[in-house]
């Protein structure tokens, strides 16, 4: 895979950007600028890797706005060797950069097509330690439960209990919840079991869907 001279400077002015935009975290930042997001899209939409913006994938789906991505990524507080469950595994994007933070990520993704490319895809780019699986997001990885963290990555009318259930004591589950336009919520599980939740604003996601294809 290339990473020309010219996309090194793409991602460093993308940075810059982030960081003007509230981004503060250093490590986040650090590994949005390591990694080439041109990797994760075919052209011609590659052509657009360092605008800040989402961008169309396989199965009628998208890769974030690279915000949104950082922002997620800051929110969830990973620190190294925590077990970390994403739903919705797309691109495998996101999944890279938690995986840079030092989680063990797993990931979940309900459309055949993705999963399998995606699956493929990362060993390929360093990335042999993330673990893929098709399911349905709405259910989680109970078997492998419990998390320290949990992401999603579309938006869901309501925030399923099966993956509150699968946090850890002191774990954090971030989740955008609305139909329409999202809030970005933040739910803390206290070491007693009960829930601390914060809002950190609007956002837009594709679709919390249950089932697979």
């Amino acid at each position: 895979m290339e990473d020309k001279r010219e996309h090194q400077g793409q991602r460093h002015q993308l940075v810059k950007a982030l960081r003007r935009k509230g981004i503060f975290d250093e490590r986040v930042l650090a590994a949005m600028n390591r990694l080439p997001r041109h990797w994760f899209l075919e052209y011609p939409h590659s052509l657009r890797a360092y605008e800040d913006v989402p961008l169309t994938i396989l199965a009628g789906q998208t890769i974030s706005q690279p915000f949104t991505v950082a922002r997620q990524s800051e929110l969830l507080r990973v620190e190294k060797r925590q077990r970390v469950l994403e739903i919705g595994t797309g691109s495998g994007y996101q999944a890279a950069i938690l995986a840079m933070l030092g989680a063990r990520v797993f990931t979940v993704e309900r459309q055949r097509e993705l999963y399998e490319k995606t699956r493929r895809f990362l060993p390929t780019i360093g990335f042999p330690q993330i673990r893929c699986y098709h399911r349905d997001g709405t259910l989680g990885l109970p078997e492998f439960a419990p998390f320290d963290r949990i992401l999603a990555t579309a938006g869901a009318a309501a925030i399923p209990q099966s993956l509150v259930d699968q946090l850890a004591p002191n774990g954090i589950l971030l989740i955008p919840v609305g139909r329409r336009q999202q809030r970005m919520i933040r739910l803390t599980k206290t070491p007693d079991g009960t829930l601390r939740e914060e809002d950190f604003g609007a956002f837009r996601f594709v679709p919390f869907l249950p089932g697979k294809t």
